[in-house]
């Protein structure tokens, strides 16, 4: 922006290894804070992969981080996650195998975390979708 003009407050990211964001960003940096968008078992072809909510939730993990990563994050700076799924059963008869996907992805820190029993997601063939908060700066 020309002098004196304040620039945008926020900056977008859309990593390649990601599907092609259409009318959304897949992170926004604010400051020391990302905002991370809905990221469902979308392959990068745009086609949801996993038969099952471990195999997409695997996916979503994945694709979550790599959106928080290339807005310079690391999942130990989640500080919020929510999870939205199409059968809450189904998750809820899923935990034990649930736990080592999520140790792979995000360790054994837990953010604050809320699970929402949905109707649908955007994607017809999508059965969970990550949404999430990270703060970069460490209090000192």
């Amino acid at each position: 922006p020309p002098a004196g003009v304040a620039g945008p407050v926020s900056e977008l990211f859309n990593p390649p290894e990601l599907a092609a964001p259409s009318g959304f960003s897949h992170a926004v940096r604010a400051g020391d804070t990302v905002y991370l968008a809905g990221q469902t078992a979308q392959a990068p072809d745009g086609r949801i992969v996993g038969e099952d909510i471990v195999s997409q939730f695997d996916q979503a993990a994945s694709n979550l981080v790599v959106a928080l990563r290339a807005a310079g994050g690391e999942p130990d700076d989640l500080v919020s996650l929510q999870v939205f799924v199409t059968d809450v059963g189904e998750y809820r008869n899923a935990l034990l195998e649930l736990g080592p996907v999520w140790r792979k992805h995000f360790g054994r820190r837990y953010p604050a975390i809320g699970l929402f029993g949905v109707r649908e997601l955007l994607d017809p063939g999508a059965t969970v979708e990550l949404m999430g908060v990270a703060v970069l700066s460490r209090p000192e």
